[in-house]
């Protein structure tokens, strides 16, 4: 798996293409967050006898698409009024959520992701895998492994992030200064 961190970075990126009212809101990101690391809450079955491999086991049905979308509907049914509002964040939540499985598929290790679980048992890596693999555990978090890792994932995840963020708030600097031009403008005739 990628590091929580790095999970949590890319659900904070795409939250950022939430609308402005959602984006004030402390809740909003604490559910886009949630959402971000959700997935790797299967851990918690190894101490209860799940195998890796199993249904329920790590990567399998909570890295599935078929859960994003579930939790997704959820959270976003809690946080949003109006059927097109939660519509437009369930989409959001959705790819927040898929986000988590598709950073795994870009790791050197596990058994792979199943996307299509419960349909499909089938587990997946993508053909191109530039991420170190995370240590399972809040033990592994902190070590020199995990260090490692969160180096493989500056350069293929945090840096094109950073970016992004950087595209999409340049992109807003100047759809506001286009307004108040625009307010400016219209105010003078």
């Amino acid at each position: 798996m990628a590091t929580v961190f790095t999970h949590a970075i890319v659900g904070a990126t795409l939250g950022q293409t939430a609308s402005p009212e959602l984006r004030k809101r402390r809740l909003f990101w604490f559910s886009v967050i949630l959402c971000a690391i959700l997935p790797d809450i299967d851990v918690i079955g190894f101490s209860l006898g799940v195998h890796y491999g199993d249904l329920w086991g790590h990567r399998g049905m909570t890295h599935s698409l078929l859960f994003a979308a579930l939790i997704a509907v959820c959270v976003a049914v809690a946080l949003q009024k109006g059927i097109h509002e939660q519509g437009k964040l369930a989409l959001l939540l959705f790819l927040v959520t898929a986000s988590h499985g598709g950073l795994d598929a870009l790791t050197n290790g596990g058994l792979g992701v199943a996307f299509f679980s419960p349909f499909d048992p089938q587990r997946y890596f993508f053909p191109w895998r530039p991420i170190l693999v995370s240590p399972i555990g809040m033990g592994g978090l902190f070590s020199d492994r995990a260090l490692r890792v969160l180096w493989s994932e500056i350069p293929w995840v945090w840096l094109p992030a950073l970016v992004v963020n950087a595209a999409i708030w340049a992109l807003r600097a100047g759809q506001e200064r286009r307004v108040t031009r625009e307010q400016n403008g219209s105010g003078s005739v």
